[in-house]
């Protein structure tokens, strides 16, 4: 049987195969066929997925966290959770992807596990002394005492929420000997995060509310857009090149980003601006050093560029490091048939399901 089919097999259920992430491949050249004919999300039901619980965690310091789990959609037992710590100025519901495809998977069953940061969709409001990585990754440490209190667990973040994921490390390196088997790392960074933006062109001095920032334009020209995103202030087609690549994307991607940043107040994302600057974790690295770890990393991310994804598997030479081709900041939502295989080889070489090499593999994909 050949790998792609085996993959297919593996995400639907099949029999005991397992894949490599060549299978990407096959998938993506199958929806790039079907984008020549419609639009393969003519009728995604984008963000509005059911979960099987909801439920309200109390962070250490009372705020409300906003949770949702998904059981294998089989009923079988699972055998791993995943908890999915989303990005800046975003909220759960931009694992939509993942949380569809990952329920149908039996090679190994997996529970998910999503929420939304403090200050972000559902949850309850940050204050400007709470609005920090290191607060946000005890906030996800009370989320996993809460509904992931035993049993493996594997972490997949996106953007800052990958920054939370190493501060976490950091903090509490018993939990990633013990528990944590496996990391996935997603259009993110260990630090300098100010360092490369968007073009200035992009923004204008005279916007109030760039000048409300304190001069975040002068090193990080990505986050303000986003935050100008959250506020209304930016055109659709700045939305559609600040979170896409260069490759089309469905129409229907750029609507549901608007949204997400329609959700989150303007006000509270400004309070997260200094955290990100001054983010340096390279150092807690080390502590990944127990666990599989995949670096996802896009090419044509305007908000953190591929070299951060470089840096990061260059402190952590037993990585798994992909390339994506084309694609942008919300590389999950662009090309998830491609993020969501290598996902799931992560998943297997996690959960120790047969076959899977555990060699430190490069990938770029699309192939050219």
């Amino acid at each position: 049987m050949t790998g792609p089919s085996r993959r297919l097999l593996a995400i639907a259920g099949g029999i005991g195969a397992v894949a490599t992430g060549t299978a990407a491949a096959a998938i993506a050249i199958a929806t790039q066929q079907r984008r020549h004919h419609e639009d393969p999300l003519r009728d995604e039901p984008l963000g509005t997925l059911d979960a099987d619980r909801t439920s309200t965690v109390a962070a250490d310091d009372g705020t409300p966290l906003a949770v949702s789990e998904i059981d294998p959609e089989d009923g079988g037992p699972a055998e791993v959770t995943l908890v999915g710590v989303h990005g800046f100025a975003l909220s759960q519901r931009s694992w939509h992807f993942q949380r569809r495809d990952l329920a149908a998977l039996r090679l190994p069953r997996v529970r998910q596990v999503y929420y939304d940061h403090r200050g972000h969709g559902l949850s309850g409001p940050a204050t400007q002394e709470t609005s920090t990585i290191e607060q946000m990754a005890r906030d996800l440490d009370a989320v996993l005492r809460a509904v992931a209190p035993d049993g493996p667990i594997v972490l997949i973040g996106h953007s800052m929420g990958g920054m939370v994921i190493m501060e976490l490390a950091e903090r509490n390196p018993e939990l990633f000997a013990d528990r944590v088997q496996a990391v996935a790392l997603i259009a993110t960074a260990a630090g300098e995060v100010g360092a490369r933006g968007l073009p200035r062109s992009l923004l204008s001095k005279y916007n109030p509310l760039t000048r409300g920032v304190g001069g975040l334009a002068e090193w990080q020209p990505g986050l303000v857009e986003f935050v100008r995103a959250a506020g209304g202030q930016l055109t659709r087609q700045a939305v559609r090149r600040l979170a896409f690549g260069d490759r089309d994307v469905s129409p229907r991607l750029v609507d549901f980003m608007l949204e997400m940043l329609d959700v989150t107040p303007v006000r509270g994302l400004v309070n997260f601006v200094d955290t990100l600057g001054s983010h340096n974790r390279y150092a807690a690295l080390a502590g990944l050093k127990h666990a599989h770890v995949l670096v996802i990393g896009a090419d044509s991310d305007r908000f953190t560029p591929y070299s951060h994804a470089e840096r990061i598997a260059a402190e952590l030479p037993d990585a798994e490091l992909v390339r994506v081709r084309g694609a942008g900041h919300m590389v999950q939502l662009e090309q998830p048939e491609l993020v969501n295989s290598h996902l799931i080889d992560l998943l297997q070489r996690a959960c120790g399901v047969d076959g899977i090499v555990p060699a430190r593999r490069v990938w770029w994909w699309p192939r050219r």
